[in-house]
């Protein structure tokens, strides 16, 4: 097994991003709540250690610390943003409000390299998100940098291995930040660079062997990359254990049912049933606009539906799910956890304690791009491996507001011409995702001579690494006018197309 870096979760929106990065290096990671005892840390071989950024204050009541006997463990840490704070009140320095928040874009001026800042440039452009900062360094640290308002923006502790800095390096708005992780991995922790995809793969394959057994998996394949790796590296795994379901929810793409039916016969010798549940889908969901009641719907039949076809298949004991780190990091809302909820999916929340099924989740500490790797390595099609990320409740959050069979078809008639143009000018593999929105809104326009009022349709394009962070994408105009154009021209009840320039964060990528 690969030495592992622990990362502790304070409640951080980047943590899984610190946890991503930590493997770009080709170096394990593994996230931890908070309050793992450090004699467990210990008994895991954990050969560093990095604390998170989050949304609290040290000193408030409710404040999430850590083990202090972390810090006698012998092993480097790193504390990022809320992490370094808490480095300063644990050890004897002290920590404050900034009188003013640095909040995004700033500047960072290495006043000392060390082993943190090695072979970097003096000034480099970071990002950052605190309203507190230290304001007296604990006994043993120095000061390596300063930012904007911080004169402690980078700290050491050479002696013991302590590291410490104000800003976020995992996210990509910060300049050689995965450099300067990779220094603390390297340079400080001396681990080797050796976890590989080959590697996950194997570790997963008998992991997935030893909770699985003899028992069956079913699993629910839509087809996208999350599900058809899960159900590759579960197929991999246990063969013909395995049985997967398509559920035909009613909130498909334009001949997404017939597409699956047709790949997955062509590509894979997997026991696969269709089940038409199109009809008690949209049922439930009539006249229900609340984004998160979609999906607690959408999620609890997804698994009564499993549970009916259990019937048809015999028997089973686990659930198979296409769970990857970005679903769970944005679901977070349990006692004991900091984060913030930011939207529940389908597949990590919802599902009734009555639920007979137990979860096998073996992408859920992966990122999307770590899943097309995978799903490489398995030999999976190209058309599979790069498709563009769908979300598990469907166009079920594609519709602002009820949702109606008129509005499902509008909105698919308009995403099959994005799609179709995306594809022809080559520009669908080159972004992360693109899709469109259907808007609740009516607006006047003119066809020939006569007046029309009728509904919106947004496009959202987006580029990303991970899904953490996003920003839109700046496609060529003439390809924007062509797909507006065709829309409004083809697609009837559209009279206005609008493109969403918003930046992941403070949007989300989908708008529900």
């Amino acid at each position: 097994m690969a030495q592992t870096i622990a990362v502790l979760d304070f409640g951080s929106q980047f943590t899984q991003v610190i946890a991503r990065r930590i493997r770009e290096c080709q170096v394990y990671s593994k996230i931890y709540h908070f309050s793992t005892p450090a004699a467990q840390l210990r008994m895991e071989g954990v050969v560093g250690i990095i604390l998170s950024g989050g949304p609290q204050s040290v000193y408030a009541q409710t404040a999430p610390h850590p083990d202090p006997a972390i810090f006698r463990l012998g092993v480097p840490v790193l504390g990022i943003c809320y992490g370094v704070q808490l480095m300063g009140h644990f050890l004897g320095g002290k920590v404050a409000h900034s009188k003013v928040r640095e909040y995004g874009h700033g500047h960072l001026m290495i006043k000392k390299p060390g082993k943190l800042f090695a072979k970097l440039p003096r000034r480099l452009r970071i990002w950052n998100s605190h309203g507190d900062k230290l304001t007296k360094l604990p006994p043993g640290f120095a000061a390596t940098a300063i930012s904007d308002n911080s004169p402690f923006a980078g700290i050491e502790d050479t002696k013991r291995g302590f590291y410490g800095i104000q800003f976020h390096p995992e996210v990509f708005h910060t300049e050689r930040g995965v450099d300067m992780i990779r220094n603390f991995l390297v340079g400080v922790c001396r681990v080797k660079q050796d976890w590989t995809t080959k590697d996950f793969i194997a570790h997963s394959v008998a992991g997935i062997r030893a909770k699985v057994g003899k028992s069956r998996v079913i699993l629910g394949l839509s087809g996208g990359v999350d599900s058809s790796v899960a159900a590759a590296l579960l197929h991999k795994a246990i063969g013909r254990q395995l049985t997967c379901v398509f559920v035909d929810n009613g909130l498909l793409r334009q001949g997404e049912r017939a597409h699956v039916e047709a790949l997955y016969k062509r590509n894979f010798k997997i026991d696969l049933r269709v089940v038409d549940a199109s009809k008690i889908f949209l049922s439930r969901l009539r006249g229900i606009t609340e984004p998160e009641q979609k999906r607690r719907i959408i999620g609890r039949t997804f698994v009564q539906v499993f549970e009916k076809s259990l019937k048809s298949i015999g028997h089973a004991d686990f659930l198979g799910q296409g769970t990857l780190y970005p679903d769970v990091i944005e679901s977070v809302s349990i006692a004991g956890n900091p984060a913030s909820l930011i939207k529940t999916h389908h597949n990590v929340g919802g599902l009734p304690a009555r639920m007979k099924l137990r979860l096998i989740e073996p992408l859920r500490e992966l990122f999307k791009d770590e899943v097309r790797h995978v799903g490489a390595a398995l030999g999976l099609p190209r058309e599979v491996v790069w498709r563009q990320p769908f979300p598990g409740p469907g166009l079920g959050v594609r519709v602002m507001g009820d949702i109606t069979v008129e509005k499902l078809a509008i909105l698919r008639n308009a995403d099959t011409v994005l799609q179709e143009e995306m594809m022809a000018s080559g520009h669908y593999w080159k972004v992360w995702q693109s899709f469109a929105v259907f808007l609740p809104v009516k607006t006047v326009g003119v066809f020939g001579d006569q007046r029309t009022y009728d509904y919106v349709i947004a496009l959202r394009i987006v580029e990303s690494i991970d899904a953490m962070t996003a920003d839109w994408a700046k496609l060529p105009h003439a390809l924007l006018q062509k797909i507006s154009s065709r829309i409004t021209n083809e697609v009837r009840g559209v009279s206005r197309v609008v493109l969403d320039i918003s930046s992941k964060p403070p949007a989300t990528i989908e708008w529900e």
